[in-house]
């Protein structure tokens, strides 16, 4: 939600800026480039820090770990990759 406003934010900012410079005011120069920038930064965190869904190829092996997830409240398992060192959650058997 508050990226969604930012970007709305950023980008009507962006619009009325370079309107505005267009119409002779080069003094609001500066806001098309920050509110761009801060625009496509938006839109680039939202790609950069997608979430990667985990590889089930490979030797995963449960560490024998458990707990209960507050979100859910379902039992889960840890399970470790000891080639790469990434641990992944699976609900518990």
């Amino acid at each position: 939600m508050l990226r969604t406003v930012l970007f709305v934010v950023s980008l009507a900012a962006c619009a009325i800026s370079a309107a505005a410079t267009l119409a002779g005011r080069h003094d609001l120069l500066p806001l098309v480039f920050w509110s761009g920038g801060m625009a496509l930064a938006v839109l680039l965190e939202r790609w950069r820090y997608r979430r990667r869904t985990a590889a089930a190829e490979g030797p995963w092996e449960a560490t024998g770990e458990r707990f209960v997830d507050p979100e859910s409240g379902q039992a889960m398992q840890v399970l470790y990759n000891p080639r790469t060192g990434e641990r992944r959650y699976e609900p518990a058997p």
